[in-house]
């Protein structure tokens, strides 16, 4: 409305826009006075419009206008003796309507004096609080900021739902703990009849799962978590939102170091435990040494004369996998778990990523109330309205209840693998909520300083040039970046302390690379590759990027890099990519694919990994590579191709395949 006046009244003076807006500044008050005379009545009362509102508005003959705001003057002279001339605001920013309201004003007069103190603003844009206190000033008003934690909006929002007179039963929640190979998702998959086992690495889970089971007429929650050292967070997670621990120990091997961790996390946490004593059909099964152990940390077995319940299973051949459920279903009724379907939901997110296709995914374990799609929520530093539900068989569902775990699609960004999340009433209340949470994580990156290597760092370390190394962790999914994030932290000592200055999901990029540029730190890629801008960047910044498949090299060579015992035998040399454009399926050969070198070259001798959507999914050497129809000894830049790939028959067109040799160096003496 303001720009359609200031157009209006510069045609009725014949004076450009340009120059009237010039004017409307702490002077153009003392000009207008002075000239008003001269001004003629029309154009005066254009002028009074522009500072003081419309013509009509001001009117004091105007009967229909002026009862209301002689009411409000009432309102105001009231609200004045109550709050003593005091107004708050509860955010960084408010809009002038906003402080028009709470300071019982019309628009026109609020923005009148705006403008006197040299502010141009319409009637929805923001205004500071330094702005926002001196407009109050103005009109003789304490302007007070009020600080509010989110956290504490956050329970003031669902506290009225916290009644108890809809409490309802609900279904346990079960995490399955243990250490490393003891056969927890095995054991697992003997009740879920499924092969969880089949699609990770090397066989062991390194992400966190969640998977409703109907057990004996009834529902069950299971969480699998992995049993690696390196993920003791994300167990630590499991513990904090489960109800029963299922404690596996292998019946041949007995109580192992991340056994005792996953028994201290069950400790604290006050959670049941029940033990279950699997792979009792190995040759060196000893039952009775696994329950010896187990008395050694205050968990008695019941036909030793303790509580802890003691089942005997095997995963393998399905003996004792009934007599363990009748125990999980008997463990829980004693329980007495109630929750409140009615209210609104709240949980924990269990794990996230970011899909091409899809956006950010997170799976989310509902422990209160109802969770819809259509529903907004705040997880952590982000929000988001959901759009899509999916239960843990990828199919589409509406509502998830209390203990259910369910994949949602529409957050803004991919969330913290444990964060809490809340139902809130609208988006705008989680964005609100999401932005102040995220100001408070604006200062947690380095300063420049010179670049670090791995190669150099113990030198660096001796030289007293490095006391902190900083480390971006990129990394297929989110529950991988926050176990490489808490034990490579662990590694601080009193010379260096090791930050994990930012941790995300996904390939590693050129804003990766940035980061490290401005944090003088290292990038390192788990399951996930550097794109070619990133790759570029790092040469050009001299940005040291480390990939690695398993999580026990990645802390190793940073171990061994601060204590000077880094020294490498072979280095990998990325000699080229192509990417495939067409796929060939041949019943007596296998998958063939066309495909365009982008990069370097493709040579016959070198291993290759497959690269999809950023992340690797094979790694092999080439079966064959050929140009047209004859045998090729390499293919340069530029140059199509045609190639297959060793024992690996999944091609797909838009896959990339990096080509590299492993270069034996000399070792340096640090």
């Amino acid at each position: 409305m303001a720009k359609v006046r200031i157009y209006e009244l510069a045609k009725e003076l014949n004076v450009p826009s340009k120059k009237l807006i010039e004017l409307l500044n702490e002077e153009f008050s003392v000009k207008v006075k002075n000239h008003m005379s001269a001004i003629e009545d029309e154009d005066a009362d254009l002028i009074k419009e522009l500072l003081g509102g419309n013509k009509e508005g001001n009117n004091e003959d105007d009967e229909e206008e002026k009862p209301k705001k002689a009411g409000k003057k009432s309102n105001k002279d009231d609200k004045e003796k109550d709050n003593s001339g005091v107004i708050t605001m509860n955010s960084e920013t408010i809009t002038v309507k906003e402080i028009s309201e709470k300071l019982d004003k019309s628009f026109a007069e609020v923005i009148k004096e705006l403008m006197l103190i040299g502010v141009m603003a319409s009637v929805n844009q923001e205004i500071n609080f330094e702005i926002a206190e001196k407009l109050a000033n103005k009109f003789d008003v304490e302007l007070v900021k009020e600080e509010k934690e989110e956290e504490e909006d956050i329970e003031e929002i669902l506290k009225e739902d916290e009644s108890e007179e809809n409490l309802v039963k609900r279904y346990p929640i079960v995490t399955v703990m243990g250490h490393v190979d003891h056969g927890k998702t095995s054991l697992l998959d003997s009740i879920r009849k499924s092969a969880v086992t089949s699609t990770e690495a090397g066989g062991i889970t390194q992400h966190i799962g969640a998977y409703k089971v109907p057990v004996n007429g009834e529902f069950v929650t299971f969480l699998d978590t992995p049993g690696h050292a390196a993920f003791t967070a994300m167990r630590a997670r499991g513990a904090q939102v489960t109800d029963v621990v299922i404690l596996v120990v292998a019946a041949d091997d007995g109580i192992m170091p991340q056994t005792k961790e996953a028994i201290s996390h069950c400790k604290a946490a006050g959670v049941p435990i029940i033990v279950a004593i699997n792979k009792i059909d190995r040759p060196g099964a000893n039952i009775d040494k696994v329950k010896q152990e187990l008395t050694e940390y205050e968990l008695i077995p019941e036909d030793w004369g303790g509580d802890t319940v003691c089942v005997p299973v095997s995963a393998h051949t399905k003996e004792g996998i009934d007599d363990l459920l009748e125990m999980l279903v008997l463990s829980s009724e004693m329980l007495e778990l109630k929750a409140d379907p009615t209210r609104k939901a709240k949980g924990t997110v269990v794990e996230a990523k970011l899909d091409k296709g899809r956006g950010s995914v997170a799976t989310l374990l509902v422990q209160n109330g109802t969770l819809r799609v259509g529903d907004s929520i705040v997880v952590g530093s982000t929000y988001g309205r959901i759009r899509a539900m999916f239960n843990d068989k990828r199919q589409k569902i509406k509502s998830a209840g209390p203990s259910t775990p369910v994949e949602i699609l529409g957050l803004s960004e991919v969330p913290e693998a444990g964060d809490k999340f809340y139902q809130v009433k609208d988006e705008k209340t989680a964005r609100e909520i999401a932005n102040k949470r995220k100001e408070k994580l604006r200062d947690e990156y380095l300063q420049s300083t010179h670049k670090v290597s791995l190669e150099d760092l113990y030198n660096q370390i001796q030289e007293g040039t490095v006391k902190e190394l900083g480390l971006i962790v990129k990394a297929d999914v989110q529950g991988s970046v926050e176990a490489l994030k808490q034990s490579l932290e662990k590694l601080s000592t009193e010379e260096v302390k090791v930050r994990v200055i930012h941790g995300g999901v996904g390939a590693v990029n050129e804003t990766d690379v940035t980061l490290a540029t401005a944090s003088n730190a290292i990038i390192l890629g788990f399951n996930v590759r550097p794109d070619n801008n990133a790759l570029a960047a790092s040469e050009k910044e001299e940005v040291e990027i480390k990939t690695y498949r398993v999580i026990y090299d990645a802390i190793d060579d940073i171990k061994s890099a601060m204590i000077g015992m880094l020294e490498p035998e072979y280095r990998e040399n990325v000699i080229g990519n192509a990417e495939v454009r067409k796929v060939y399926k041949i019943s007596s050969v296998g998958t063939i694919a066309g495909a365009y070198v982008q990069n370097g070259k493709l040579a016959r001798n070198s291993s290759v990994r497959v690269i999809r959507d950023g992340i690797v999914i094979f790694e092999s050497e080439l079966a064959s590579l050929k140009r047209f129809k004859d045998d090729a000894k390499e293919v340069a830049q530029g140059y199509e191709c045609g190639f297959s790939v060793e024992k690996f028959n999944d091609l797909k067109e838009g896959d990339v395949i990096e080509a590299y040799v492993m270069e034996e160096i000399k070792k340096d003496k640090l």
